[in-house]
């Protein structure tokens, strides 16, 4: 069911439509129904910002686990903030437990808390570790995400197949070159061009 703010998108995506359409042939069928099509996609694209990062992480579990929890290759989908474009890619979280841990499907949802509102790269990177540090209180953690941004593939300087790469280590992570260079390798194996 249609909200009232879907109700606001769809009346201004009408217009930027109506503008189009001053310059150009659109489809009727476009006209009609087009802005409502959007302005339900923007309920699912933006859901993010009624998620609470605390509430995901809340769950966790007594352990005596003290080595790397790796979660890699987390699909990521977002929209940048500067042109509403997608950037899409792939992100490898780690944390060293200290006392506790949390479910591993924990991780993809907080991702898509924070990926699932308008984003830059380099924030949502120190999002994902800031939260886990915050209410999961680990040794530290590693995150590195990799994304094309549609915003430079397929406008602007329009080069396909670019990647971005964002890190945030945090505690042990930043502290540690020893454990910062195993996540590392545990992505590289995780990608499958590790050593046989």
């Amino acid at each position: 069911m249609a909200s009232d703010s879907d109700h606001v998108v769809e009346h201004h995506i009408q217009a930027v439509l109506k503008e189009l359409a001053s310059r150009g042939d659109v489809d009727p069928e476009v006209m009609e129904n087009t802005a409502r099509r959007v302005a339900k996609s923007y309920r699912e694209l933006y859901c993010g910002y009624g998620q609470d990062p605390k509430e995901i992480l809340s769950r966790t579990f007594i352990s005596d686990a003290s080595e790397m929890v790796c979660v890699l290759h987390i699909p990521v989908f977002s929209t940048c903030e500067h042109h509403m474009l997608p950037f899409v890619g792939k992100a490898h979280v780690a944390y060293i437990p200290e006392g506790k841990i949390v479910g591993i499907s924990k991780i993809p949802r907080l991702i898509e808390c924070f990926a699932r509102r308008l984003q830059l790269q380099e924030r949502l990177t120190d999002d994902v570790a800031d939260a886990l540090m915050e209410h999961v209180n680990p040794k530290g953690v590693g995150v590195v995400i990799a994304a094309e941004h549609l915003c430079m593939t397929t406008r602007g300087v329009s080069k396909p197949g670019t990647k971005t790469v964002t890190s945030a280590m945090r505690g042990l992570f930043r502290e540690d070159s020893k454990t910062r260079n195993e996540f590392f390798e545990l992505i590289k194996l995780g990608s499958g061009h590790g050593r046989d």
